[in-house]
């Protein structure tokens, strides 16, 4: 058993995971920040968010869907993320 506490790579993708896994819709990135800065009194930065993002993309966790832009057709806008069933 690993002793000392958690890295914050470890302690941020717990916290993602278990956001998006309680939850039926798709959240963007601020929106994911703002739920773990009140559930987890943990003040991290949308870059730092965006980043554990991205690893967990890339490990299959998680998987991102691009919205169209709101106002500009052919552009794209918002991207969310859902946990991966």
């Amino acid at each position: 058993m690993k002793r000392g506490r958690r890295s914050l790579r470890a302690k941020a993708e717990y916290q993602i995971l278990d956001i998006l896994s309680n939850t039926k819709t798709p959240l963007t990135t601020s929106s994911i920040r703002t739920l773990i800065t009140k559930k987890f009194n943990n003040n991290l930065s949308w870059n730092t968010i965006q980043k554990y993002l991205d690893e967990l993309m890339k490990d299959g966790k998680i998987s991102s869907i691009p919205l169209p832009h709101s106002k500009i057709k052919g552009k794209l806008g918002l991207t969310v993320y859902i946990l991966k069933k």
